[in-house]
């Protein structure tokens, strides 16, 4: 029998989950106790809610993944967890983890990622806690997280208890007079099962078969590279030189794995002599993709989502369980909403982060979403899922014979066009980015710019017609999220919001995000940088951005 030690800790202060789990610096999590703390309060925050007490743990492959690994199996066996279901090295997909809590009942699960964060020792790491539907932790679990954290003096853990994850098997182990089981699997196989199950694979391949489609894919050396080649290479055909950097890697290889026009430069390069006809390319945890049609014709995260609203009928798992209805979060485009009105089904709008989606999905209410951060998915299960994105968009080219740009080009005829971008501002001085925020703040409690009329520098002219901070009425649990991004909506339906992400893993980063709609066809087909130029301006007056983070330009453009 193992021995279970009660090892004395000192709290730490800063463990506050935010919309997508606990993210520092890796040097951050390799003090003394500071993971074992985390992880310790995850077990104390849900004991209570064990059912099977059996938990999921996966990760993307980054630096100190497998050490945490172990320590969480560790913990486990002294925390009244009977089972743990562990992915072959460590390395599961966020989506992955999310299907596989679903499919063994498991009571939730541990992911361990930073998403599209860099990686390596001297970047990010983060872990975060998925419930039993398979989606993030709520407000209530993580604010409970927090609060052990905060007053926590020691942890239960079994040091002596090893299990070699490089090796898929069951290993049981006797601790404290009960049976501890730890299962470790091929984290790849029963996600493609099921993704065979939602699509026609059949049709896709014979599609890109007689068409010749021409595919580029990059993995970005994140945890998508072995689900690359299991589905786009063994399922469809793809020849190994179609699918990019799929070697999951500590570091990422140096690359950011964030699946952006800046961060994933090299696809877009690739593409622009004409030679492919669809590319995508994943992040580090392989819940966002980024997709682009013939000569890297870019496509914006909040048109995917419309596109694909527009086409469900495509895909089988659709046609068997109908659509129930769209939502976006608040900051993405409302190209979707159009699509929502025109086929009469229900549009929600949530706060940033998946978890407000899972209780709309839970009650059967919600189908397809979306954020413009590059996720899509849908109520196959609790996440956003870089594979169904990229494998909806194929089952749609395959179902209308049509290329990526002429889809848009005719969703824009049929619907209009939501141009829109987004301006990440990262790793500012958090106090200079908390003073922009409640400068805006006071515009919004005293009501100044209500009704009043703003000068661009272009001449354009715009009226303020409403501003807000963001505030959320689930209809479901009826719970409120407030203070959730500063939105300026203006006369002519175009808005500006701004938000300080909860992603980061120091600083702060300020989020812009603009969107215009434009209804005349000639109209779409120009350049979004050229329509939204006069509304950024009007940004930036509004916010005085410049003045107070001295910065002159964003770290990345959308």
């Amino acid at each position: 029998m193992l021995e279970v030690t009660t090892t004395p800790t000192v709290a730490f202060s800063d463990q506050k989950p935010g919309t997508s789990g606990l993210r520092k610096k890796v040097k951050v999590f390799q003090q003394p106790n500071y993971t074992e703390n985390f992880v310790q309060s995850i077990f104390q925050a849900v004991e209570d809610g064990f059912r099977s007490g059996t938990i999921v743990v996966g990760g993307d492959g980054r630096y100190l993944g497998p050490e945490v690994t172990q320590t969480i199996v560790q913990l486990a066996a002294a925390n009244k967890v009977k089972k743990l279901i562990v992915a072959q090295n460590g390395i599961m997909s966020t989506p992955a983890v999310s299907h596989v809590i679903r499919k063994y009942s498991a009571d939730g699960g541990i992911v361990l990622t930073a998403s599209h964060n860099p990686g390596g020792p001297d970047n990010d790491f983060g872990i975060k806690y998925n419930i039993a539907n398979g989606g993030p932790a709520p407000a209530s679990v993580t604010d409970k997280i927090y609060e052990i954290s905060k007053s926590l003096s020691s942890y239960e853990i079994c040091k002596t208890l090893h299990v070699d994850i490089g090796v898929i098997g069951v290993y049981e182990f006797h601790v404290r007079g009960s049976l501890f089981t730890v299962q470790v699997i091929d984290s790849v196989a029963d996600y493609v099962t099921y993704m065979e199950e939602i699509f026609d694979f059949a049709a896709i391949n014979a599609y890109i078969k007689e068409s010749q489609l021409q595919l580029l894919i990059t993995a970005l050396n994140g945890v998508m590279g072995p689900y690359v080649k299991a589905v786009m290479c063994d399922k469809l055909g793809l020849p190994d030189s179609s699918a990019l950097a799929c070697t999951p890697l500590p570091d990422f290889g140096g690359l950011h794995p964030d699946p952006n026009l800046t961060y994933a430069a090299s696809l877009v390069t690739a593409m622009q002599d004409g030679t492919y006809d669809f590319g995508a390319a994943f992040d580090g945890d392989g819940d966002r993709n980024m997709i682009l049609g013939k000569s890297a014709f870019f496509v914006c995260p909040s048109d995917s989502l419309a596109v694909l609203a527009n086409h469900l009928e495509c895909i089988p798992y659709f046609r068997k369980n109908g659509v129930n209805g769209f939502a976006r979060s608040m900051p993405t485009a409302a190209a979707v909403d159009l699509v929502a009105k025109e086929k009469k089904l229900p549009m929600y709008e949530v706060p940033t982060g998946w978890k407000f989606f899972g209780n709309l999905m839970d009650a059967g209410q919600l189908s397809l979403c979306g954020e413009e951060s590059f996720g899509t998915g849908s109520d196959h299960i609790r996440e956003k899922d870089g594979m169904w994105t990229v494998l909806a968009w194929l089952s749609v080219l395959a179902h209308t014979k049509k290329s990526v740009e002429q889809l848009l080009t005719d969703h824009w005829k049929q619907y209009g066009r939501n141009f829109f971008t987004r301006y990440d501002y990262e790793a500012c001085e958090t106090e200079q980015a908390e003073a922009m925020m409640a400068h805006l703040t006071a515009l919004v409690e005293n009501g100044s710019l209500v009704n009043q009329s703003i000068t661009s520098a272009t001449g354009k002219m715009y009226t303020v017609q409403k501003m807000d901070n963001f505030k959320y009425v689930d209809p479901i649990d009826k719970t409120v999220t407030s203070k959730q991004g500063i939105r300026v909506i203006l006369s002519d339906g175009s808005r500006i919001v701004f938000r300080l992400s909860g992603t980061g893993s120091s600083g702060s980063t300020i989020r812009l995000y603009v969107d215009s709609y434009e209804e005349k066809f000639e109209n779409t087909q120009l350049s979004a940088q050229d329509m939204l130029a006069a509304l950024l301006d009007i940004a930036f007056q509004i916010s005085k951005l410049k003045e107070f983070t001295g910065r002159d330009a964003p770290t990345v453009i959308t």
